[in-house]
């Protein structure tokens, strides 16, 4: 029987009464709500199922117990036999992410406020009064306690669109702030009429702009007892997901350990706590599935990262260091257009995450996530660096990683030359460092195991390409010679940790022609002895 993926949807009543695949998260939210804390923040990349969990919170606390038992011929949830009295809460849900605010600004966000607002006033049939935005929020939260005789549940999902939308016109960005910050004051004086607070949203921005007024809030981001709380881990994968599975096996003939491995490499390696826990993406999962087992990068291309490439590029970060970003705890709460770095934005965006956590310097290791990031971020960034016309890139895209995994680093030089004499004359700039850096981000664009600046015992490999078969050790200079390349990747024994691999070595000497801004002359040796 083919199984119903929830593609899209993200209202958990639909998904429960309709039959929908579900990853049953409420153990872990019921751990949440049972909790000595009442106000709570997750931050969480976009499509990541923050809407999903906001979902599921607003049916438990309106009491719906008929969704968690045996329904459409799924199992009953966790929750179900946890011990929860089901007691009926008055729910005021808002969704921050239904505005236009690249256009709008500060405009757009009162008026999605407002209908935000008289949409949960009529649910609750209650009579809003005063035109200002913050006293009708007070008013409704203290009016739908009243009436109900219960204290309500307030959540609020993608708290920060507007932010993230005008974060490039710092005018339009103050105006939003200002009013956000205004609407969320009304938060920490009704906190006796509120039974749960959460604000879920893709960053965290400081405490002295937004958040100034909810200092009080606990931030359930690092947690390393929410870590799965959004996302699918592989025990997940493997028990709810076993027909899609098996249904791409059978249309593909693959090999089910290679095609387990190849999802793994693909989707998973998202890890939110110093808890070594990793989980997939579900929003790239479910399409996989949904399009008969292509891999393809679903969840990038539903948003072009046009603002981090040039945060990138304007704090002059190290591209082909972005593996091995190291950042503290205090560092993630630096978001604001004043005082913003890009390794935790990169982290809380979803291109970076953490990979590694050193528990005495008290610091983050963070490194890409998966393959589909890797290599569609790598795109982009060549795409900006380069700036080749997409016409020009068809002899890189189909001769390149072919040429490498066959061995044949003619045609692999031949398809970098024909890519490079694409690039504007005005763009390049006449260093070893800009060359070594296109041609890493060309490899990490294919998802080829690729390391740059790679330090060994005796110095620093330019770039190391590792192939199922071959290793190349590239060496680049530019206006010398291919042969002083080579003789430093000799002098340095660069492929020495390589030589009990089984693999074929290739030592490989780039020169760069500053005149003809492209490869000059180039060398390369393979079947030799390493004293």
């Amino acid at each position: 029987m083919k199984q119903l993926l929830p593609i899209g949807i993200q209202d958990f009543v639909d998904i429960r009464e309709q039959g929908f695949v579900y990853a049953d998260k409420t153990a872990r939210i019921h751990e949440l709500i049972t909790g000595s804390g009442k106000p709570f923040f997750l931050s969480r990349p976009r499509r990541f199922g923050k809407s999903l969990l906001c979902s599921t919170l607003e049916a438990i606390f309106e009491g719906r117990r008929e969704l968690f038992g045996e329904i459409a011929g799924r199992p009953a949830l966790a929750i179900n036999s946890l011990d929860w009295a089901w007691k009926k809460h008055p729910v005021i849900r808002i969704d921050l992410n239904v505005g236009d605010y690249i256009n709008g600004g500060a405009e757009e966000l009162h008026e999605t406020l407002r209908c935000e607002l008289q949409e949960q006033a009529e649910r609750h049939e209650v009579e809003l009064i005063d035109t200002n935005i913050a006293n009708q929020f007070k008013y409704l939260i203290r009016k739908v306690s009243e009436k109900a005789g219960e204290r309500a549940a307030v959540i609020i999902d993608e708290y920060d669109a507007p932010l993230l939308d005008t974060v490039s016109n710092a005018a339009a960005h103050e105006e939003v702030r200002s009013k956000l910050k205004g609407f969320y004051s009304a938060l920490k004086p009704s906190d006796k009429y509120l039974r749960f607070l959460f604000l879920t949203g893709v960053t965290k921005f400081s405490k002295v702009s937004v958040f100034s007024d909810l200092n009080h809030l606990i931030d359930m981001t690092l947690d390393p007892r929410y870590a799965d709380i959004c996302g699918i881990t592989q025990e997940e994968l493997e028990r709810n997901f076993g027909p899609a599975i098996d249904e791409v096996l059978e249309k593909t003939s693959r090999n089910r350990e290679e095609y387990m491995e190849n999802l793994r490499q693909y989707y998973n390696g998202y890890r939110f706590s110093e808890k070594p826990l990793k989980v997939y993406n579900p929003f790239g999962l479910l399409n996989h599935f949904d399009k008969g087992g292509d891999f393809s990068p679903y969840w990038y291309e539903t948003g072009t990262p046009n603002f981090l490439i040039k945060l990138i590029m304007d704090q002059k970060i190290n591209i082909v260091n972005l593996s091995d970003m190291q950042v503290r705890h205090e560092d993630f709460r630096k978001y604001d257009v004043e005082n913003m770095r890009a390794e935790p934005v990169l982290y809380q965006s979803g291109y970076l995450t953490i990979t590694d956590y050193d528990e005495n310097r008290k610091r983050y290791i963070l490194d890409f996530p998966n393959t589909e990031v890797r290599s569609s971020l790598a795109t982009s960034m060549l795409q900006q660096y380069l700036q080749v016309p997409a016409d020009r890139s068809r002899a890189l895209i189909f001769k390149l990683p072919d040429s490498l995994e066959d061995g044949d680093i003619e045609g692999a030089i031949e398809a970098i030359r024909q890519y490079m004499a694409g690039v504007p004359y005005d763009i390049i700039k006449q260093t070893e460092n800009y060359y070594e850096t296109a041609i890493f981000l060309m490899f990490k664009m294919f998802g080829l195991n690729c390391r740059s600046e790679l330090r060994i015992a005796d110095g620093r490999i330019d770039t190391l390409v590792e192939t199922k078969n071959f290793v190349y050790c590239f060496e680049f200079k530019i206006d010398k010679t291919a042969d002083e390349a080579l003789a430093q990747i000799d002098t340095k024994e660069y492929l020495l940790p390589w030589t009990g691999s089984g693999k074929k070595l290739f030592k490989v000497g780039v020169n760069f022609d500053s005149e003809k801004r492209n490869i000059g002359d180039w060398k390369y040796l393979s079947n030799f002895q390493i004293p």
